[in-house]
């Protein structure tokens, strides 16, 4: 009698949970609906967006358009150009030849392009793929949109750029550089004997089971290929043409959600090369003098709040891309759009905190504060830049206005000294020490935090 009131128990959690379970994902699904249409109308250009959690699909769907000229669904398997998530696919490549012993990390390029102008100074491997070479960006130079149509092979197209003047010295700053990405293609194709879009096909995406993924290309007849396109002054047009030669290990690669979780799988699970291998992509590194860059090999580094994340996103004419992974949940989370001028950043970081069940902070669940409390943080804050912020209350609501403009923002308190603005990304933290009042305002939206502290001024 005792061992089936127990076992009656043990059903009854059991159907509890799982009705907890179905409750709490129809909860997601539901509000990742409601992100994604606000944004993406059924009409327009399209998204599509995965979202897993150790390793289970927890939400796949698409809302748009895949080509709006003929007036064709997204669905979820079409396939979209990714932009610079490809630079992921090439530092693993380079790792990949690492740990055969064809090359290390602090080879000096000098040793795969025996003329390149280094002007004295040592240009690693590391230094291409942390993005604090110092080489000139070439999509940062007037003259690319010159030559964007034109089919270049990488040699030529590294004579285009290597004899600009270097922003720094290698190792002193972070500037995130097209230029390192395309050069490590080249090195991939010298080291292995291999172009490098057959590398990343044979030696990537074969292995991976990754078949609807490619080296990008405007000519190969490519299955659930999403049309690019882009947006301005409210009107639609098809993205403008660029010669996938030129992206190259840079920003080349075509691939769908799917895909892409097979690919954040396998970096997991160290399916391609090793642990202690792939820990290298994954470390925050610094600068020669000890600052760190948030960004490893082919990933950058974030949090949301508190939780630390591995995130990158890409932008090529005609899509958008971003991809986020929760290490601590075993989150990840990519959105596709097919739309040059309607990023999914902003709603792949709010995706993600839903899946990790720590949203951020809006109107819609702020704390109550007296007015006493409210007036504590009212007047003028003074920016290092010398911008100027204006804290200001009206019937018991704190606004935020830049000086000058004509546009206020109301702000939300989510503790006693911290606010945060409608849509959750961006943040006020005030701090009062021995009667000085200083605020940090913060920006949650990009890869790399931004926290200005500024000064109390008169009000």
């Amino acid at each position: 009698m005792k061992n089936q009131i127990q076992i009656k128990k043990v059903l009854l959690f059991s159907l509890c949970f799982l009705l907890t379970s179905l409750v709490s994902a129809q909860n997601l699904t539901s509000k990742v609906d409601g992100i994604l249409q606000t944004q993406f109308k059924n009409n327009e250009t399209g998204v599509v967006a995965l979202v897993a959690k150790k390793g289970n699909i927890i939400y796949r769907k698409a809302f748009g358009k895949a080509n709006l000229e003929l007036d064709v669904n997204m669905v979820p398997e079409n396939v979209f150009e990714v932009g610079s998530i490809t630079k992921q696919f090439t530092s693993v490549s380079i790792l990949m030849l690492l740990e055969e012993g064809k090359l290390s990390l602090e080879d000096d390029i000098t040793k795969f392009i025996s003329d390149y102008p280094t002007n004295g100074k040592q240009i690693t491997v590391h230094n291409l793929l942390t993005h604090t070479s110092g080489i000139k960006s070439y999509t940062s130079m007037q003259k690319f949109g010159e030559i964007m149509t034109k089919d270049e092979s990488p040699l030529k197209f590294i004579d285009f750029f290597k004899n600009e003047p270097m922003d720094f010295e290698p190792g002193k700053k972070y500037k995130y550089n097209n230029s390192g990405y395309f050069i490590l293609g080249y090195i991939v194709e010298k080291v292995s004997g291999m172009s490098y879009p057959k590398f990343v096909e044979e030696r990537i995406f074969k292995k991976l089971n990754m078949n609807s993924s490619y080296y990008g290309s405007h000519t190969k007849l490519i299955k659930n290929r999403a049309s690019g396109y882009q947006k301005r002054n409210g009107e639609f047009s098809n993205a403008q043409y660029l010669s996938l030669s030129l992206p190259y290990a840079a920003g080349s690669i075509m691939s769908n959600v799917d895909d892409m979780l097979k690919w954040q799988t396998a970096i997991r699970n160290n399916t391609l090369v090793k642990k202690e291998t792939i820990d290298k992509a994954l470390t925050n590194y610094t600068l020669n003098n000890g600052k760190k860059i948030n960004y490893g090999y082919g990933w950058s580094f974030n949090e949301i709040n508190g939780v630390p994340t591995i995130e990158h996103g890409g932008a090529i004419p005609g899509y958008r891309s971003m991809g986020v992974y929760v290490p601590s949940e075993d989150v990840y989370v990519i959105v596709f759009s097919n739309c040059g001028s309607n990023s999914p950043t902003n709603t792949a970081i709010k995706i993600a905190t839903l899946a990790i069940n720590k949203p951020f902070s809006t109107g819609n669940n702020a704390v109550s504060l007296s007015k006493e409390e409210l007036q504590k943080w009212v007047g003028a804050y003074k920016f290092e830049d010398g911008g100027i912020r204006l804290i200001t209350m009206e019937n018991n609501q704190l606004y935020s206005q830049r000086k000058g403009s004509s546009s206020k923002f109301k702000i939300y308190p989510t503790s006693l000294n911290e606010f945060s603005f409608e849509d959750g990304f961006y943040t006020y933290k005030f701090l009062e020490k021995k009667g000085k009042k200083t605020t940090i305002f913060q920006n949650r939206i990009k890869k790399k935090k931004v926290c200005l502290h500024l000064t109390k001024a008169k009000d």
